[in-house]
């Protein structure tokens, strides 16, 4: 049985280190970390994936600017929505 899972979870991943350079500040304890991704997550489409075949038309995808240009916009709503209001004390 395939396994099925959104490959937005492996784009975020890739993207997220490089946008947080970007904000120094920001505070990278994992809470605050999982809290950006699940919010980032959250305000994309999904893309789900059960296949090899699958996966390589997802990563086709994901080389078109606009797609890329979507995530990393989620990326830094969510690290602003974070950052005003992080949850741990």
């Amino acid at each position: 049985m395939l396994r099925i899972k959104n490959y937005m979870e492996d784009v975020v991943d890739h993207i997220l280190p490089d946008v947080l350079k970007k904000y120094p500040e920001l505070c990278n304890c994992k809470q605050c970390i999982s809290d950006i991704k699940a919010l980032a997550l959250n305000n994309l489409p999904p893309k789900y994936v059960a296949t090899p075949m699958g996966e390589v038309y997802t990563k086709i995808n994901e080389l078109s600017i606009q797609f890329e240009a979507d995530a990393i916009r989620a990326i830094i709503d969510a690290i602003d929505k974070v950052n005003k209001s992080p949850r741990h004390s």
